[in-house]
């Protein structure tokens, strides 16, 4: 797969800088273009009101964050600017659902619980499940940049797992070395599995090693990302919404805990 098209979600938040100038690097490298999309809750007062909608504050987000798009491409990429003009949390998870539809790759950003979150909590979930398209996510803390020198994939030989590989491959080629992790509980398996994913990557020009990540108990995705911190790994690649093959996740279980608590960029697809 090819990245063509880039959907890079913008609200009001700080983190938007970070996630556009992100986008815009990929953007480059891939000789993609780049839509910028708006969409941002309404106050609680002002949803449903539809005299009150969009009301004074989105009007001005909106044209502040489209400012900051126009500025930051400024001749550097082919872009293009969408404002969702949606309040409602349904509203804004189903037309950024949409939009992701007809794009390669969505950017989007962690939720932040601990300040003012201007989109729904449950937004990079659904995104994943629904559009069919994989979504990079990129923490609330932290400084990143688009090369990907030492990516680590989280294998377990399932549906989900095959198609964030598939999905990521554009990411991966051209980094240093990327790290596959077994969580297969499976020893024999595993071992097998990893090293015939991995000779899959070698042929798409991915280095690749190989370990495997034993379970104990239910901080199996704690310890996967102590994994990441270990190896210095830049980002996660992951498949979203699973069962993992572990009698004590229930669907999605794994997805919801990773976002909660990611420390790099995490690629998803399901």
């Amino acid at each position: 797969m090819s990245i063509k098209d880039i959907l890079v979600h913008l609200d009001q938040g700080e983190r938007s800088k970070v996630r556009l100038q992100i986008a815009i690097e990929l953007a480059q490298r891939h000789n993609a273009r780049l839509i910028g999309l708006f969409a941002q809750k309404a106050k609680s007062e002002n949803v449903g009101l539809v005299s009150k909608w969009p009301s004074a504050e989105y009007v001005s987000a909106e044209n502040i964050c489209r400012i900051m798009f126009n500025e930051a491409i400024a001749g550097r990429v082919r872009a293009e600017w969408n404002d969702l003009n949606r309040g409602s949390d349904a509203a804004i998870v189903t037309g950024v659902t949409e939009f992701a539809r007809y794009a390669d790759l969505v950017i989007l950003g962690q939720s932040n619980t601990r300040s003012e979150d201007y989109v729904p909590s449950e937004l990079i979930e659904q995104v994943v499940i629904n559009s069919g398209t994989p979504v990079l996510v990129i923490p609330y803390v932290g400084e990143f940049t688009s090369a990907f020198k030492r990516p680590l994939i989280a294998w377990n030989n399932s549906r989900e797992a095959v198609h964030a590989i598939r999905d990521a491959l554009p990411l991966l080629q051209g980094s240093d070395e990327a790290v596959i992790v077994s969580l297969d509980t499976r020893i024999d398996e595993a071992n097998s599995s990893c090293l015939a994913i991995a000779e899959h990557l070698y042929l798409h020009g991915v280095k690749s090693t190989t370990d495997t990540l034993q379970i104990v108990d239910i901080g199996t995705m704690d310890a996967l990302l102590n994994k990441v911190s270990d190896c210095q790994s830049d980002l996660l690649v992951m498949g979203g919404h699973g069962h993992l093959g572990f009698p004590f996740f229930t669907q999605g279980a794994g997805t919801r805990h990773i976002l909660k608590t990611m420390t790099v960029p995490v690629v998803m697809s399901n």
